[in-house]
């Protein structure tokens, strides 16, 4: 779609709400202005007393427009100005968009990765459950089921966020290997038939790593209360290598103040007693069978069976003491809304403390957008996330955490679930930018986070094993980044 910004530079936000109701279309800036036939959107911001967007689409021959207004002149602050503006343009869009779509998003006009945050801002001014599902509805135009999700989320987001003190931050490590690589992925998890030889080499960088690292918080008096070991798989690793991980992590840190330590088993034909008993110290792992139907896991590239995520489910609950996460996936190939939620009364009857529900993203890079394999339409992967909050809610699970992707199949979500007191503190922490994550190791992705204004930083390690071992000096240089962020924000957090 031709894309034509008038007024303004608020190019993210237009590509958002493009995306999320035209999700076959890609964003175009021509010099020209747009042909006979062609699809295009007129995005206009005038300002004045009051602000007013005004947005003229032609989609497949058809045309609308749509105007809407706001007053931005009431905020003191530029980034609330901008939100104001880039809030009007979108409902414009929308409103433009639902004259030629046929069927309502159930995420009306929100777009972006945390549609909870706006729940979260009603809730911290004092409005009431019922009031700020009625206002997210009517100004957003979400649907119920949808606005209950982001409800239950914010209040997990808040009940964190009270518990925080001022120089909490989380650890994350990645580990960039992985058995085999899946049909949906593109990051990192590097065959490690291809790539096993480099595995020593990466560790030792990755020592390095969190030595560097760790001075730098000890330095900053920061006080890591969740660490994540994810990937890729970190239990491709050798049950030795494990040990010498977190070992390497419990001398550099202080990890007196942790309240959950997460290691990723995500694949099944990884997990070994031995490795298990290796992971001392650990509070949950993550078994992540995406579907418990041999033919959808032979689609998407596993070299292992549903019976296997079984043992692997036993092995973790006979060897350790440690909550259970298991991830499922809605909309792979060759799964149907049946399959789905026989994985699904399967998953729930083995009794995880937290059953995480992806729905697919659609990512560049990975086999499944190469090859455009065929997989369930957004109707069935509706029904598929539909049932899955019914059974979940009647099991006993709560929603905590929620984010959204770009290219997810049908313009859903991703969903965590949880029993009672399982919430996972990591999760919600990274997820609602509550405060500093320090990454380690391949593509690890640093966020330094300035609690008071919400300014956010980000550090990126290098993806691919090799760019990293071999810029492991530039790596640890970065770290002094980090006691720039805080000097900068000394006494404002």
């Amino acid at each position: 779609m031709k894309l034509y910004l008038l007024g303004h530079d608020y190019r993210y936000a237009v590509e958002q709400i493009m995306l999320a109701l035209f999700p076959a279309q890609r964003p175009e800036y021509p010099e020209t202005e747009p042909e006979p036939g062609d699809d295009y959107a007129r995005v206009e911001l005038v300002r004045g007393d009051a602000a007013s967007a005004r947005v003229k689409l032609r989609v497949d021959g058809r045309e609308a427009q749509a105007e809407e207004t706001g007053d931005i002149t009431k905020f003191s602050q530029k980034q609330s100005r901008d939100r104001e503006a880039q809030r009007i343009l979108k409902l414009a869009f929308y409103h433009a968009a639902m004259e030629l779509v046929e069927e309502r998003p159930v995420w009306g006009a929100l777009t972006g990765i945390r549609p909870g945050t706006i729940m979260t801002r009603l809730l911290e001014k004092g409005i009431s459950d019922p009031e700020a599902l009625e206002r997210f509805q009517r100004e957003y135009f979400v649907s119920p089921e949808r606005a209950a999700l982001c409800l239950d989320t914010a209040k997990a987001s808040l009940r964190v966020e009270r518990e925080l003190r001022e120089r909490d931050i989380a650890l994350y490590v990645g580990i960039p290997f992985c058995p085999t690589r899946c049909a949906y992925c593109s990051f990192v998890s590097q065959s490690v038939e291809k790539s096993m030889k480099s595995i020593p080499a990466f560790l030792e960088a990755l020592h390095r790593e969190i030595r560097e690292t760790a001075a730098v918080a000890r330095a900053l008096q920061l006080r890591p209360v969740a660490v994540y070991i994810g990937g890729g798989t970190p239990t491709t690793l050798s049950a030795e290598q494990l040990t010498a991980l977190l070992g390497w992590l419990s001398e550099e840190f202080d990890l007196s103040a942790v309240r959950e330590f997460c290691v990723e088993a995500g694949r099944p034909d990884t997990v070994t007693a031995e490795k298990l008993r290796a992971l001392r110290g650990v509070t949950r792992i993550s078994v992540n069978p995406q579907s418990m139907c041999d033919e959808v896991l032979a689609a998407i590239g596993r070299r292992h069976t549903a019976e296997d995520i079984r043992t692997a489910y036993a092995l973790t609950r006979e060897n350790t003491a440690c909550q259970i996460n298991m991830d499922l996936i809605a909309g792979l190939p060759a799964d149907t809304p049946e399959r789905f939620a026989e994985t699904l009364d399967e998953v729930i009857a083995l009794g995880p403390e937290n059953v995480t529900v992806h729905t697919l993203a659609l990512k560049k890079g990975s086999k499944i957008t190469e090859e455009d394999t065929a997989r369930p339409g957004k109707a069935q992967v509706a029904r598929m996330l539909d049932g899955a909050q019914a059974k979940l809610r009647r099991a006993g699970y709560r929603p905590f955490y929620l984010y959204r992707q770009k290219f997810m199949s049908g313009g859903f979500e991703n969903v965590g679930w949880a029993k009672g007191g399982c919430e996972s503190l990591y999760n919600i922490l990274i997820m609602e930018e509550l405060c500093t994550v320090l990454a380690m190791g391949g593509g690890g992705s640093t966020k330094l986070v300035d609690r008071r204004t919400g300014r956010i930083e980000r550090i990126f390690d290098p993806k691919f094993p090799k760019e990293y071992i071999e810029n492991m000096d530039r790596i640890a240089a970065g770290k002094a980044k980090i006691a720039a962020f805080y000097q900068e924000t000394k006494g404002e957090t």
